[in-house]
């Protein structure tokens, strides 16, 4: 058959083909476009300021924190790890359940309304607080967390394991559904004493961190 397209007319094959491939270069393009947008100018160090750490100190000192804690230790004690491995288990299973009895017996107290709010006024700042008492199971959160035991975890064993005023500040990782950088900050909480009770974990915005810094805007 005779081939009556303009010389240098490619097939409709080739045209396919070649269309597919700039099609991938161009997402390519967008995506590696988008991750460069994201990423951040400044460490994590810089950006979280002993100011900040001292402003989440007071709130997180408050009486409703440190008497919410103390009440947990008194009525659970020392929990054995046979029944925090069975808690865990049932928070996991409650996530993907109606019903939620142990789930909504942390979310619905005085404590997790009062993370509820403080995060609400950071404005983006922060992502996510939860409170763990002695034994690292969540006494108070301001959204369901993933797991309820925090205990075999460095924001545990590296606040509260390692005693009165021990802050850790860990590693900073991507959040694919916002594409915004994270980063937790981990306390330990104590009693008027002095006497650690249990822990902190405040999960902050690096990417709006670093947006207000940027601005001069402050906290």
């Amino acid at each position: 058959m005779l081939d009556y397209r303009p010389k240098g007319v490619k097939s409709p094959k080739f045209l396919a083909c070649l269309a597919a491939a700039l099609l991938l270069f161009s997402v390519a393009r967008s995506n590696d476009a988008h991750a460069q947008a994201v990423e951040l100018t400044h460490a994590p160090g810089d950006l979280v300021t002993d100011s900040l750490v001292a402003s989440i100190k007071d709130w997180a000192t408050k009486p409703i924190v440190i008497d919410s804690i103390i009440g947990r230790n008194k009525t659970s004690g020392v929990v054995p790890q046979d029944q925090i491995d069975a808690l865990d288990k049932q928070w996991r299973a409650e996530r993907e359940m109606d019903d939620q009895p142990l789930i909504t017996s942390v979310l619905a107290n005085p404590l997790s309304s009062y993370l509820t709010r403080i995060q609400a006024q950071s404005l983006g700042v922060l992502s996510e607080i939860f409170v763990m008492d002695q034994n690292g199971l969540n006494a108070g959160q301001s959204a369901i967390t993933s797991d309820y035991w925090q205990g075999d975890e460095a924001k545990f064993q590296k606040s509260f394991g390692a005693g009165a005023g021990a802050v850790f500040l860990d590693e900073a990782e991507l959040n694919e559904d916002t594409q915004t950088w994270r980063a937790q900050l981990n306390m330990t909480i104590q009693d008027a004493s002095g006497t650690p009770i249990g822990a902190i974990t405040v999960e902050l915005n690096l990417t709006e961190l670093e947006r207000r810094q940027n601005a001069g805007i402050g906290l």
